[in-house]
């Protein structure tokens, strides 16, 4: 199974480069994190912002494998502890079923990714930067993958 991490945002500063590749590197080879990075949509003084959403979204929902199932990471859904993430994980795996999880840009998601994935996934009631979700999704996830393999990691 691989996870697809789409994430809106290029070009990120070297720190978040490093802490992602740093988790992903460290996944095992039935799980791997591979990240598929969407161009920001071009800002202005004057843009739309539910239009910019609009955009992106649609370069996220292009970007999806095929055969995976979508989920999005947005404020508004489900929150799990570490221990619940890895039971999630585990259903990923006995699916079979590539999962691509969606990170939107500076604006969120826009309705159309929301309602076409299976599931939402909140890091966080806080608001947080989303270069910095890819590190703690990445993290996160290998977190809960040493739970699965007993690994001392997560003492």
């Amino acid at each position: 199974m691989q996870i697809h991490l789409l994430a809106v945002g290029s070009k990120m500063p070297g720190w978040v480069q490093q802490g992602y590749e740093e988790y992903a590197r460290r996944m095992p080879p039935e799980c791997r994190l591979n990240l598929l990075e969407i161009p920001l949509a071009k800002r202005g003084k004057s843009s739309a912002v539910e239009q910019l959403k609009q955009q992106e979204s649609e370069k996220l929902l292009a970007a999806v494998p095929k055969n995976s199932q979508l989920w999005a990471l947005d404020g508004g859904g489900k929150s799990w502890s570490t221990e619940q993430l890895a039971d999630q994980l585990r259903d990923w795996l006995q699916g079979g079923q590539d999962i691509a999880l969606m990170i939107g840009g500076p604006d969120g998601l826009a309705t159309g990714c929301l309602q076409q994935a299976a599931g939402r996934w909140s890091l966080s009631p806080l608001t947080l930067p989303h270069p910095l979700v890819r590190i703690i999704v990445a993290e996160q996830l290998y977190r809960a993958m040493s739970i699965l393999k007993h690994h001392p990691y997560h003492k």
